[in-house]
């Protein structure tokens, strides 16, 4: 298979419109050309590719049935809507997808009117559908027009709260809405949890309530496993509460399940469903995630993300590494310590290889809990671990924990329980864009009162900080770090333990401080080398800590510096703030002192390298040496090469 696969009707397709020209048999080609064109799009480009190979057939079935953008067909997480994208006029972009001034690698309502409501976290298309369903029944403007309202969510992000609470106000408010429940078994790591059983187990004889015709004998074209299956939900759906289902007591009309790679299935289904629904139905439908590419089947994560790679082998094209990545780091670490420590246990949403959980979870599997895309029970999880004299360490993506802010706020904060948050992929993250990037978690967490917030500088402090966090037991604590490998120092056997709230002199200097919080203390040096050619050798100290803060370490710099800048990989209102707070309130700034923050820019940077982000949020070496320099009000460095 080349780079550019042949592919006659897909060149015909310039907008969705273009499907209603052709017959079932053309779509079930036309399936086949899609799926082609999208891997060897994302060979070139690296991104999720499992996810959208497994929706190819439902992608086609989609388009052909609805009428979008009238129709709004809204894609939970979205990572898997490459197809889609292909579909609705940016194949000619596809092989910028995740990269600078590119197509971003999720739905996003800037980029095109076919992507009604942007996403890239978990279980959001349910409410956003019955928000367009209100709206159109309401009479609201939208410049597309109103139609049906479609989400399509994974039995993943179906393990999500959030589903729910949209599905039973659905339920309640008796819109017509559909939802096509995408089951692949399967999200980022396998599902885990009540919710997956269920649905493995719920393989319907037949169609249940008043859309039974729509797929009479459906059962006997599925797989003969899926068939197995349905025999075997009889007797189970027999013995559950009147109404046959969970969905149907949520107030939905079930249908399904159906074989989702099965355009003969889907498009009558489809059609009938857009023909005769009138209040809220849920679709249930059984895809297989990498469908169509061996590679991606043969993956224990069905090439969920990928680099670029060789289309005929699968294998990625990755660089090789210098340093070890701040993840694994984290792994290996917390490993080691709960050898020593069985009260030492893991919690992570969904993402235990993401979080470097995984290894934790071979090593000891009675201790690593992961609670699936459900990140506010996580963290409550972890604060009754605490409660019930555990080390819990609750690994998440700083964005995701986002997700979970209630709950460190009321079930950790406030009781004063010794959670620890390892903070993973915190800064800028790169092809993920403002999704995912870790901008806001210094700023949420250093406002709690007896929080303690670290940022390690490299991967040997990172060591140190998990020390600190696993013998902290006082209160909650959290340590973050960035996505991608370490800066390559040597790493010491075991970590040391570090004084709550001190930070570091890394170099004395005179005249300027630089104070850093992070993984900047890299940039940090480089600046600090530029500005010695210059005759300026600036103090350098690592904080360490945003909370509580090294006060004696601040107002020492202050006092004896006519400037004092940091810098930071957090939003404004991060350590940065709290540093200018200290300092206003000891009277510092009444003495002259110049204080400078470098912090992440008031806007949302889109998808590009981490090296093009952090040039966009002017965090690198030259910023730093040029901040130094107009803050000292020595001449200017010259325009950027």
């Amino acid at each position: 298979m080349s780079s550019q696969p042949n592919t006659p009707l897909l060149d015909k397709v310039h907008s969705p419109s273009d499907l209603s020209h052709l017959s079932d048999g053309d779509l079930r080609r036309l399936a086949d050309e899609l799926r082609a064109e999208t891997i060897a799009a994302v060979s070139e480009t690296g991104g999720h590719l499992g996810a959208g190979l497994g929706v190819v057939e439902l992608t086609v079935a989609l388009h052909a049935v609805f009428d979008a953008p009238r129709d709004k067909i809204i894609w939970d997480v979205s990572h898997q809507c490459y197809p889609h994208k292909i579909l609705t006029g940016r194949r000619d972009r596809i092989r910028t997808l995740r990269m600078k001034n590119g197509l971003s690698g999720f739905t996003k309502r800037s980029e095109s009117q076919y992507d009604p409501f942007g996403a890239a976290h978990s279980s959001t298309s349910i409410s956003a559908a019955l928000g367009f369903a209100v709206a159109r029944d309401l009479g609201g403007a939208c410049d597309t027009g109103h139609g049906d309202a479609i989400a399509v969510i994974g039995d993943g992000a179906m393990s999500a709260g959030m589903a729910y609470e949209a599905m039973n106000n659905a339920g309640h408010l008796k819109k017509r809405l559909i939802v096509i429940l995408n089951d692949n078994e399967m999200s980022i790591a396998p599902p885990v949890g009540a919710m997956s059983s269920y649905l493995s187990r719920l393989y319907a004889e037949a169609p249940f309530h008043d859309l039974k015709a729509a797929a009479k004998g459906a059962v006997s074209f599925l797989p003969e496993p899926l068939r197995e299956g349905a025999k075997r939900a009889k007797e189970m759906l027999k013995g559950m509460a009147v109404g046959g289902t969970l969905f149907e007591q949520l107030g939905f009309s079930y249908l399904g399940p159906i074989d989702g790679h099965d355009l003969d299935q889907l498009l009558p289904v489809l059609r009938t469903v857009r023909a005769r629904a009138t209040g809220p139905i849920l679709l249930h439908v059984l895809t297989k995630k990498g469908k169509g590419y061996a590679p991606a089947e043969a993956a224990l994560d069905k090439g969920h993300a990928t680099a670029t790679f060789n289309v005929l082998t699968g294998e990625q094209k990755k660089a090789a590494s210098n340093a070890p990545s701040y993840t694994s780091v984290f792994g290996k670490t917390l490993v080691d310590l709960a050898a020593d420590d069985p009260r030492i246990c893991a919690v992570t949403a969904a993402m235990p290889d993401g979080t470097g959980l995984n290894l934790f979870a071979e090593r000891f599997p009675s201790r690593c809990f992961d609670v699936g895309i459900a990140e506010q029970h996580g963290v409550t999880f972890a604060a009754g671990l605490a409660a019930g004299g555990m080390r819990p360490f609750c690994a998440l993506y700083s964005t995701f924990l986002q997700r979970g802010y209630d709950q460190v706020v009321h079930d950790v904060a406030i009781q004063r329980l010794p959670v620890r948050f390892a903070i993973d992929r915190a800064g800028l993250v790169g092809a993920d864009g403002a999704t995912h990037a870790g901008s806001y978690d210094i700023a949420f967490l250093a406002n709690l009162p007896g929080f303690v917030v670290m940022a390690a500088a490299d991967e040997a402090e990172l060591k140190h900080m998990i020390a600190t966090a696993a013998a902290h037991d006082s209160g909650p604590i959290a340590f973050r770090y960035p996505r991608g490998e370490g800066e390559g120092v040597e790493l010491p056997e075991r970590g040391t333990l570090l004084e709550i709230g001190k930070g570091r002199i890394v170099q004395e200097g005179a005249r300027v401080a630089l104070l850093s919080f992070g993984t900047r203390l890299g940039e940090v040096r480089r600046a600090a080398e530029a500005l010695a050619a210059r005759g300026i050798t600036p103090t350098i100290a690592d904080a360490r800590f945003a909370k509580p803060l090294d006060r004696d370490l601040i107002l020492t710099l202050a006092r004896t510096h006519e400037a004092l800048i940091t810098i930071e990989e957090g939003a404004i209102g991060g350590f940065g703030s709290h540093v200018a707070q200290l300092l206003a309130e000891d009277g510092i700034f009444d003495t002259g002192l110049k204080y400078r923050s470098m912090v992440l820019p008031d806007i949302f940077i889109d998808q590009a390298s981490p090296a093009d982000m952090y040039a966009v949020a002017e965090l690198g070496a030259r910023d730093i040496e040029a901040k130094v320099l107009a803050t000292l009000g020595v001449a200017q460095l010259g325009k950027r090469a």
